[in-house]
C-alpha cells in the first residue's frame, strides 16, 4: 500500500491522468492526498472535479483558495456565475454541479495522519498553532462548510481582514482568518500577520517578512507537513516542510510526494506543452 500527496492540480486532468498512470496506482491498496486547488486555470476542471470525486473512497482532499473561490461563486445568482471564466461556468453550470458541491464541501482545511506522522495543508500554518491547535481551527470552518449554515461563510469568504489569526476572534473573524491562513498565505511576520501581496521566491520580500515555515520562535511541531499553493517556490524540502506545488498549470510539472516509505520519494510528469503563464495573472 502506498500514500501519495498531489500538489496543485488546478484542472490539468491530463496531466493528473498521466501522474496516476505512472504511480500505477490501485485503489484497492494505495491512498492519494490532494494539496487543495483542484481547480481552475488548466482548462478542465469540470473533468478533475470528476476523476476525483469518483476516487473518493481513496483519497483525502484539503480545499484551497480555488476550491473555496469556486464553492463561493456557486453561491450566487446564476446570472453572476454566468460571468466567471468558461472554465468554472462549466462546472457552475454541469448537471453534476450539486453533487460535487456538496462532496467539495466536506472536504478537509487541515489533514493528519498519526501512522505515518504527515500533516497536509494547501498553504501553511500560524506560526503560534500546535498541531492541536491547528487541527481544532480547521474543524470549526470544516463544520460550517458541510453544515446547513454553509452559505453564510461562503458569501463571507472574501477578504484580507483579519491578516492574523487570534485565539481572541469570534464567528465568521476567526473563521476567515484560519482560511486565510491555511488557503492564501506565503510570508508572514513574527506576530503572523499575512502579507498578500507577497508572491515571490525567498528573498524577495520586504524586510521584517518571512516565509510561513521560517518564522523566529515558530512553534515546534513534531509532525512532517505536505502543501501547496506557492508554485513560485516550487519544490522544497526543509524545516520539516514538503511543498509540492511546481506549477503545472504554469508549464512547469505535476508532483506527487510518496509518504509511507522511509525517505519521501518525488515522482513528477511534464505539463502539457502548450501551458504557459499569460503576462499579469497571479497565482
Amino acid at each position: 500500500m502506498a500514500t501519495y500527496a498531489i500538489g496543485d492540480v488546478q484542472g490539468c486532468y491530463p496531466e493528473l491522468q498521466r501522474l496516476l498512470d505512472k504511480l500505477r496506482f490501485d485503489p484497492a491498496q494505495d491512498q492519494l492526498w490532494f494539496c487543495g486547488d483542484l481547480v481552475n486555470r488548466g482548462g478542465q476542471s469540470l473533468e478533475t472535479l470528476r476523476l476525483i470525486h469518483g476516487l473518493r473512497e481513496h483519497s483525502v482532499v484539503t480545499l484551497g483558495n480555488h476550491d473555496l473561490s469556486l464553492l463561493a461563486i456557486a453561491q450566487r445568482r446564476p446570472d453572476a456565475q454566468a460571468r466567471v471564466n468558461p472554465e468554472l461556468r462549466e462546472v457552475l453550470f454541469a448537471d453534476d454541479a450539486p453533487v460535487l458541491f456538496e462532496w467539495l464541501r466536506s472536504q478537509k482545511l487541515l489533514h493528519h495522519n498519526e501512522q505515518l506522522n504527515w500533516t497536509m495543508v494547501h498553504a501553511g500554518l500560524a506560526p503560534m498553532w500546535t498541531l492541536r491547535q491547528a487541527l481544532r481551527s480547521a474543524e470549526d470552518v470544516e463544520r460550517e462548510l458541510s453544515s446547513t449554515r454553509h452559505p453564510r461563510l461562503l458569501r463571507n469568504l472574501f477578504g484580507n481582514r483579519p491578516a492574523v489569526w487570534s485565539s481572541r476572534l469570534q464567528g465568521l473573524d476567526r473563521q476567515r482568518a484560519t482560511i486565510n491562513t491555511m488557503t492564501r498565505m506565503r510570508y508572514c511576520d513574527v506576530n503572523g500577520r499575512i502579507d498578500f501581496e507577497a508572491k515571490g521566491v525567498p528573498g524577495t520580500q520586504k524586510a521584517g517578512l518571512y516565509p510561513w515555515f521560517e518564522v523566529p520562535g515558530m512553534r515546534r511541531r513534531d509532525t512532517r507537513i505536505v502543501c501547496g499553493h506557492w508554485s513560485a517556490l516550487g519544490r522544497f524540502a526543509g524545516l520539516g516542510v514538503h511543498a509540492i506545488d511546481t506549477g503545472c498549470v504554469w508549464g512547469g510539472q505535476l508532483t506527487a510526494l510518496r509518504l509511507d516509505g522511509e525517505e519521501p520519494q518525488y515522482i513528477a510528469v511534464n505539463a502539457e506543452p502548450h501551458r504557459k503563464r499569460p503576462p499579469g495573472v497571479e497565482d
